[in-house]
């Protein structure tokens, strides 16, 4: 499964002693590092957000968008709420587990969300590719990355993934009512968009884990109305700067041609996960990354230096959804009706009110599917019991 579609599955992450050492690895990449900047320098898919007179995002971004599929909005959160985000999110990763199968975290106390519907935090060894080369979310992961050795000293597990951030962060929750994000979603699903799911990645500096080339669609790839944008597509927020070295990386255009061969495009190229024509989503604090959810894309184990956090969450077409089955072990087998659609969309309508009491002066999104309901999803202890407990259990991928 891909950097941005959150599995639920058990991960069984045992890496290989045979690999590089973590410098090995980094000086190895090297080269193919600096081939995938230039390339995304020519491309040049970026941008600040802009929006046309009658405030839909701007023609211009859509086109790259779908020439390419992705685009990096530059500048879009700003640095105080950057910070009040990085905050959440130590706190999650200090409530942590000490490991996969601990119900403490590091200071004894009960871990975070033991008693969620979703299991909050996904653990894996350091430096491991858990999905790849797996059967695992259908085989989607055909072919798995290097793994390389972590050091002697590193610890056995490492977090990898959190999630239920609009019910554990506060700050998650005001940044999913985000109007330019939710005006964007809009833009390229139309007014009546409907939510995926989110997550968390985690690449700590020498450990964090890949995640092997793939596309996350399933659901539509052979639907006689199959187009480019049926499977939707997922921001990223980065919390910190991004590098080639811990990057999401993507290989433009392959939204376009359908499922891919992705085994095979690694054998052709001696079996090497280096695939050409990728290019890295280097970001700074702040920047948000859009990716179409039929893209190959992936990244590699974080040998670098670097840390990286990306708050993850996407967005679907109201008839991709309507209609369908989970997948994705998220409700795998549940059925997407009006009322589940509405009801996971409500978490949209309670974050807009969220940021709404925090951010006063800030003109708000008004999202369509909930016009004329605004009262009655307003952030309070009741609406958040309602709607935003366990709001992940209701999740809709496709």
């Amino acid at each position: 499964m891909s950097e941005t579609s959150i599995s639920q599955d058990p991960i069984d992450d045992t890496a290989s002693n045979k690999g590089p050492t973590a410098a090995e690895h980094a000086a190895g990449m090297a080269d193919y590092l600096r081939a995938g900047e230039r390339l995304a320098d020519e491309i040049n898919s970026r941008g600040p957000v802009r929006f046309d007179a009658n405030g839909n995002l701007h023609p211009d971004i859509l086109a790259a968008y779908w020439k390419n599929g992705f685009y990096v909005f530059e500048g879009v959160i700003d640095p105080g709420e950057i910070a009040e985000l990085r905050a959440d999110a130590d706190n999650m990763l200090a409530r942590a587990p000490v490991n996969r199968e601990a119900d403490v975290d590091a200071m004894g106390r009960p871990a975070l969300g033991r008693d969620f519907a979703v299991e909050p935090y996904t653990f894996v060894r350091p430096l491991s590719d858990p999905w790849g080369g797996t059967s695992k979310l259908g085989g989607r992961h055909p072919s798995q990355m290097t793994q390389p050795r972590a050091d002697a000293n590193a610890p056995e597990d490492v977090p990898y993934l959190l999630r239920s951030m609009c019910q554990t962060m506060p700050s998650g929750l005001r940044l999913y009512g985000h109007p330019h994000l939710l005006a964007i979603a809009a833009g390229v699903n139309g007014d009546d968009f409907v939510p995926f799911n989110d997550a968390i990645f985690v690449k700590q500096p020498g450990l964090g884990g890949s995640v092997a080339w793939h596309q996350d669609g399933v659901t539509h790839w052979d639907a006689a109305n199959w187009d480019e944008g049926i499977h939707g597509f997922n921001f990223q927020v980065q919390l910190y700067q991004t590098t080639p070295a811990n990057c999401l990386w993507v290989i433009p255009a392959t939204h376009k041609a359908g499922r891919a061969d992705i085994k095979g495009m690694v054998a052709a190229n001696d079996g090497s996960e280096r695939l050409p024509g990728a290019v890295p989503l280097i970001c700074k604090a702040g920047d948000v990354t859009m990716v179409n959810r039929q893209m190959v894309h992936g990244s590699f184990a974080n040998t670098s230096p670097d840390l990286r956090i990306s708050i993850t969450f996407g967005f679907h077409r109201r008839t991709s959804v309507l209609g369908q089955t989970g997948a994705l072990s998220v409700g795998k087998g549940d059925y997407y009706d009006a009322q589940r659609i509405f009801d996971r969309s409500a978490v949209i309508a309670v974050a807009i009110d969220a940021r709404q009491q925090t951010h006063p002066d800030e003109a708000s999104y008004h999202y369509q599917p909930f016009a004329g309901l605004e009262d009655d999803f307003r952030l309070n202890d009741a609406t958040f019991e309602r709607v935003i407990k366990d709001y992940n259990a209701k999740d809709l991928a496709i």
